[in-house]
């Protein structure tokens, strides 16, 4: 059957991809080819207002609903994000990551502290889209247009935990605090002194069905239960098993209790159990084969045990292969603070997961921009690329971020470490970083409203502006960087700098392989703010020289290339006409600036 392609403002590339005969053609574009739009789809554009409260009636407290709050649901849809597509494909983007759409508890939280799930992370019934955002219609038309466009889609999934519907009877309307196995035993109730239960249940480390089937009593800990109101409230029907979680009071994100503690009060799941494993093999199965996604971004991935990933990740990508989508891509968030990239990588080999979000990136830039750290930062970060499963080639597949919507913008973050910065240098700053998530390896993530000079206040809700014009005060006393605007107008401007620089950036990277599947070697380095330089080497020998310049003074510097390159060509200057040297060029970068200069032999 041949497919009519609507290729847009996407690149020569993709849409060179893209099959006329061939059902999937454009799935032929490896991870690394891709760049990546992040959208919550509440905080990007409204098109239908008549689903805002969810089909719910009453007040915020009941449908979530408060568009001058930035922690309720604000009205953004299916409908709104799928009018937009043409302005997330005009920057560049290849592939949508969409946030969580699944229905979730609309509010939760104790009283005085109620927050909405418009983010999309309390879910209580996996199977379907959250009314907030529209209908199963709504979601097949979204993939579909975007398929139409030679773009793909990558859907936000959760397996660590529902929404927060379990209480604990020791501790109603209180958190709980972490018990631990060592002193609550699932073989005694109320810990090691109490009556004997679950008689011959080997312990979760034994994972067969046989074994799980012995775990008949989830009052080893706590003495969990479900109020009447929502004792059937979860689906598939499954989850509503209490037997089927960790039930252990609340994670302090160390030790054992960041694998078996509620996230937050959220519901953990005991995804040790085969049923929980294969339960969510049917679920995120069925989102694949009914839409026909083309990826997953794995929410909290680091706290469920490495043994769900090693039978949940092979079962994706051959449920998908199945299906004609042959480039599947996974990438786990394993959240971390600096550049430990250790952390990040023992996920690909422990869990095997085939990529994880590169928080290590992140940090390294967060501290050369923010807190004018030397640029061996940068090159430390990809010295340990051999840590990851697969060394350099994983390298060139982890999705990389400035920010996103839990850490804060990298505009505020820079602002932050930096008060009495100027508008001009901070945008120079936020840009400079931009260009390295776009030229230096890795597949480039743009946050929504990045691309409009958004900075924000700080973490979570407050690093989740609308992009449709905002009633929420706390975003729009915020002049945007780049223009006079605030949030209080829609932000959809193309004519906006960073827009344009996005757009130009991924077009670049959609012209020269070398930029997304090349070798990267560094070339230069040092322990003070200034020069980071590298080459980016393609399969043809094509070499490429990136130079970047974090300080606030000009920069002169001979930078080592291969011998065989001789000339370059300005693709980004100034750059020189010719080597001063065999291996060895010449580069004059202003402050805060880059280079991107192509090589010939």
């Amino acid at each position: 059957m041949r497919r009519i392609i609507v290729c847009g403002l996407l690149s020569s590339l993709a849409c060179a991809a893209i099959g006329a005969d061939a059902p999937r053609g454009y799935t032929t574009r490896l991870p690394e080819d891709e760049v990546m739009y992040f959208v919550l789809p509440d905080r990007f554009e409204n098109g239908d207002p008549a689903n805002d409260r969810g089909g719910l009636a009453g007040d915020r407290l009941t449908t979530g609903f408060d568009p001058t709050h930035k922690g309720f649901y604000h009205g953004g849809d299916l409908e709104g994000l799928t009018a937009r597509l043409d302005y997330i494909q005009g920057m560049g983007a290849t592939a949508i990551w969409l946030g969580p759409i699944y229905k979730n508890k609309p509010v939760q939280g104790p009283p005085g502290e109620e927050s909405a799930g418009y983010h999309g992370y309390w879910i209580t019934d996996f199977t379907r889209v959250d009314p907030h955002f529209g209908e199963e219609a709504d979601m097949r038309a979204f993939v579909d247009a975007a398929h139409a466009r030679g773009m793909k889609v990558y859907l936000d999934i959760i397996t660590n935990h529902t929404a927060d519907v379990i209480q604990y009877r020791e501790c109603v309307g209180t958190p709980c605090a972490y018990r631990s196995r060592a002193d609550y035993p699932y073989s005694r109730r109320g810990g090691v002194k109490g009556a004997p239960i679950n008689a011959g249940f080997l312990g979760d480390g034994v994972r067969s069905s046989a074994n799980f089937a012995l775990l008949k009593d989830a009052d080893y800990a706590y003495t969990p239960f479900v109020p009447p109101a929502e004792a059937d409230v979860k689906v598939p029907a499954w989850l509503n098993d209490l037997r089927l979680y960790h039930n252990r009071g609340n994670s302090d994100f160390w030790g054992e209790s960041s694998l078996h503690g509620d996230f937050v009060g959220l519901d953990d799941l005991l995804t040790e159990n085969p049923r929980v494993v294969q339960g969510f093999i049917d679920i995120y199965g069925a989102w694949i084969e009914k839409y026909r996604i083309d990826g997953f971004r794995i929410d909290t991935a680091r706290h469920v045990n490495p043994e769900f990933w090693q039978s949940f990740v092979p079962a994706m990508l051959n449920r998908a292969r199945a299906l004609g989508i042959p480039n599947f891509h996974i990438f786990g968030e394993v959240a971390a603070d600096g550049v430990d990239v250790a952390q990040l990588a023992r996920h690909t080999r422990a869990d095997k997961l085939p990529t994880v979000l590169d928080f290590g990136f992140a940090g390294a830039v967060r501290e050369l921009l923010g807190k004018d750290a030397g640029t061996s930062v940068l090159a430390r970060l990809y010295e340990d690329d051999v840590l990851y499963e697969g060394g350099a080639i994983t390298g060139l597949r982890l999705p990389t971020f400035t920010g996103n919507h839990d850490f804060g913008r990298l505009a505020w973050m820079i602002r932050d470490a930096n008060p009495d910065m100027g508008d001009d240098e901070l945008a120079q700053r936020v840009m400079l970083g931009n260009a390295m998530m776009f030229l230096l390896r890795g597949v480039p993530v743009v946050y929504s409203g990045d691309e409009q000079g958004f900075i924000g206040h700080g973490v979570d809700q407050a690093a989740r502006q609308d992009l449709f014009a905002s009633q929420v005060a706390s975003y729009n006393d915020q002049v945007l960087l780049g223009t006079s605007d605030t949030t209080r107008v829609a932000n959809f401007n193309r004519q906006h700098p960073m827009y344009a620089q996005v757009a130009g950036l991924a077009k670049l990277r959609h012209e020269y392989m070398a930029l997304r599947r090349g070798r990267q070697v560094v070339r230069a380095h040092g322990r003070t703010p200034g020069l980071f330089a590298v080459s980016r080497i393609g399969n043809d020998g094509r070499e490429i020289v990136i130079a970047f310049n974090t300080s606030k003074s000009a920069l002169m510097a001979n930078v080592e290339v291969e011998v065989g390159t001789r000339v370059f060509k300005t693709v980004r200057g100034p750059c020189p006409v010719s080597t001063s040297a065999p291996g060895s060029v010449e580069i004059k970068l202003l402050p805060l600036s880059y280079v991107v200069c192509v090589g010939a032999q």
